[in-house]
């Protein structure tokens, strides 16, 4: 009998032909779906999809039925309140953009859930992402690239921690999308077809502003959500806009600006509940900041290094130069300007397809 693995089972093709493919390399596999809905009215929302919801559950139990593998459910509502909902609420108040999969990945799909298994004796943990762990001759593990076009997870992986990634495992990664598809019909999988998940799972409308009104009106409402001034740079009045919750750095669409010309969010002001606009040309920056740093395939850089960068995850990414300039800080100079660098969103560090490291966008 090999070692054991427990997969993260979303209910989706991916994890599910992941946990078909480490039962076929002889591990002995066990499913498991993290249990996140929050209450009564979530989980009727989530009935209609979502990652981790009442339909995800049906469908990795069916899975792990056909595969006969045992399957478990596991609660993590208190932990995904605590890392997930409530940091992405207070980003959005604070003017940041979250990352709400990031800090999934790193607090719950990785630091409670393989806590959780390795309780339970397992030697790792699995996933369905679109992304390889390697082992480098330096001795560190990292996260490299998935050769899947357009589905490479990568740049939402950068924060795990060297001992998440030696007890990880992604059988998926070395796939496309259409292989995996023709792996679980050829099995007869009973979700091959199930189409991939769009949202954020506690979001299934999309309305984000509405899902953190509501957040903020269970502890008796906030002032982020009440009207406030659209001003220039240099603080001319240009109307009035919804709330600064309704707004990210680089948004074009939405604004109801009749400017004469297209504008572009620039920054974020709450303390004066200010959204500062601009134009495309005043949007672009080659600079860039990030904090809260996790290196991944080394220990730390030192002088100045060119890479590879990403500012957000739909991001084609751009060649830059980063420099360590604090003890938790990092530059990177883009070659070319790049737009809607967020506040809250990563800056992650590629050198020849590998994650070299990250932070968070200041």
């Amino acid at each position: 009998m090999g070692p054991t693995v427990v997969v993260g089972m979303s209910g989706g093709v991916d994890s599910s032909v992941a946990a078909y493919l480490l039962r076929k390399q002889g591990y002995e596999v066990i499913g498991v779906t993290m249990q996140i809905w929050q209450d009564e009215e979530e989980r009727i929302q989530e009935e209609r999809g979502g990652c981790c919801g009442l339909s995800a559950v049906e469908d990795a139990r069916r899975v792990a039925a056909k595969l006969e593998i045992p399957y478990y459910v596991m609660n993590f509502k208190e932990e995904f309140r605590r890392h997930v909902i409530e940091y992405f609420k207070d980003e959005y108040r604070r003017g940041r953009t979250p990352n709400p999969c990031i800090a999934c990945n790193r607090y719950i799909k990785w630091e409670a859930l393989l806590h959780r298994s390795m309780e339970i004796g397992a030697d790792f943990i699995a996933t369905g992402h679109y992304a390889q762990v390697v082992h480098l001759p330096n001795g560190r593990y990292a996260i490299q690239q998935s050769q899947a076009q357009g589905k490479d997870q990568s740049y939402a992986l950068y924060s795990l921690t060297q001992e998440q990634l030696k007890h990880t495992l992604m059988p998926v990664g070395g796939y496309s999308k259409e292989e995996i598809r023709r792996i679980a019909r050829d099995i007869s999988l009973p979700v091959a077809e199930k189409a991939d998940s769009q949202d954020i799972c506690f979001v299934p409308d999309g309305d984000y502003a509405a899902f953190i009104e509501k957040e903020c009106n269970k502890c008796g409402g906030c002032s982020e959500h009440l009207e406030g001034n659209f001003v220039t740079p240099e603080g001319k009045i240009l109307g009035k806009h919804k709330g600064i919750i309704h707004y990210t750095v680089g948004q074009r669409r939405g604004l109801g600006l009749p400017l004469g010309y297209p504008a572009f969010v620039l920054e974020i002001r709450p303390d004066t509940n200010e959204v500062v606009v601009g134009t495309r040309e005043e949007s672009l920056t080659r600079e860039v900041h990030a904090r809260g740093l996790n290196f991944m395939s080394e220990e730390t850089i030192e002088g100045k290094r060119r890479v590879f960068a990403k500012i957000r995850y739909n991001h084609r990414g751009a060649w830059g130069t980063v420099e360590r300039i604090g003890e938790d800080e990092i530059r990177c100079v883009f070659e070319e300007p790049q737009g809607a660098a967020a506040p809250g969103q990563a800056l992650v560090l590629y050198e020849n397809g590998v994650v070299l490291g990250g932070g968070m966008i200041q």
